[in-house]
């Protein structure tokens, strides 16, 4: 009995490695940086350029004006990132954000 709920442990957790892994390399690589596009002053108080890390779904993201924030890739194709900016955001092929508040950001 002990050992069929250790192997079923093991198992268990090898199952969550391995599904864990798949998901991120599913992900796109986000690393680099990207300008802020918008029609209005939607850049101007948030900067014009930011410069993203990934790390697996975390991004830490710091713009040309210093400010830092972290967010997460939540699928494949959207990402949600935290304070200083508190929005979601879609990816469109060539690594393009588009984000709740109504601006861009276009991988350089």
């Amino acid at each position: 009995m002990i050992k069929t709920l250790l192997s079923a442990s093991v198992f268990s957790a090898l199952a969550t490695i391995a599904l864990a892994s798949t998901a991120s390399a599913d992900l796109p690589n986000m690393s680099g940086t990207y300008r802020c596009e918008a029609s209005g002053d939607g850049c101007k108080w948030s900067g014009s350029t930011f410069t993203v890390n990934q790390t697996g779904n975390v991004l830490d993201a710091k713009n040309d004006k210093g400010d830092i924030g972290s967010g997460h890739m939540t699928s494949p194709i959207t990402v949600s990132m935290g304070p200083p900016w508190n929005m979601f955001g879609v990816i469109h092929e060539g690594n393009t954000i588009e984000w709740s508040n109504g601006t861009q950001w276009r991988k350089q």
